[in-house]
């Protein structure tokens, strides 16, 4: 029944129902479905946990939301109103970088986000997503490239692959119970007595060693700068000359 109602399998595909109850609706359940994930992960959200956290029924819940995967489209599409992209007209390389920067923050502010981006279903219909692809499109043409799809595709696997790391470690950091220079600190002798013998790996936790204390943040942030302009060069000799 469900297959024929809906061939596509996208939330966006199917047409919402009206509101069976004044306080339960589409966008309160994305919210409070956010505000799980924010604090517990993708593990930890389930259609039964969000129904009994908005005191509603089975029924009532997937009226408006047929499945988790429809869930976590509507909620990559909900954060995805985050993300700013400078208007095209200044320098392209300060507003790709802008726009880089405000897609890192975002995701490690949701650390869910950039692991779920290729998962999340259709999740690029999404009235926001669209609107964040058009306003990247719009940017990278002006600024002459060729092929504008494909070098949004560039910065966007740099700056999800990062993110996604990124994220991985901050969550594992928040487990520790820990700050971040903490758990660092903690880990480098373990990873000094791993790196002996590999002479390029073990001079570089050496170094690190040397210069410890460090500031985590700001190494983190000057790790993802020097990346990306590493991928705005490359791109860079793409522009017609």
């Amino acid at each position: 029944m469900t297959a024929k109602a809906n061939p596509v399998p996208s939330v966006w595909a199917r047409q919402q129902s009206a509101p069976d109850q004044p306080a339960l609706s589409r966008a309160s359940i994305v919210r409070e479905a956010i505000v799980m994930l924010d604090a517990d992960g993708i593990e930890a959200l389930s259609m039964r946990k969000l129904g009994a956290r908005l005191n509603a029924g089975a029924t009532s819940l997937y009226r408006h939301v047929a499945t988790k995967d429809e869930l976590m489209e509507l909620a990559v599409d909900e954060v995805a109103a985050e993300f700013t992209v400078p208007p095209p007209g200044g320098p392209w390389r300060a507003a790709v970088t802008e726009a880089a920067v405000s897609f890192r923050a975002t995701a490690l502010g949701h650390p869910w986000l950039s692991a779920v981006l290729g998962q999340a279903g259709l999740a690029y219909l999404g009235p926001n997503l669209m609107a964040y692809s058009e306003r990247l499109a719009a940017l990278f043409t002006d600024a002459g490239f060729p092929e504008p799809s494909r070098a949004i595709d560039t910065v966007l696997s740099y700056v999800i692959g990062m993110s996604t790391t990124e994220a991985a470690w901050l969550i594992t950091v928040t487990r520790s119970g820990r700050t971040e220079g903490d758990l660092i600190a903690s880990l480098m002798p373990a990873a000094q007595q791993a790196a002996a013998g590999h002479e390029h790996l073990a001079g570089a936790y050496a170094d690190a060693a040397v210069h410890a204390p460090i500031d985590p943040v700001a190494l983190r942030d000057e790790k993802f700068s020097y990346g990306l302009d590493v991928v705005l060069d490359g791109l860079e000799m793409r522009l017609p000359r």
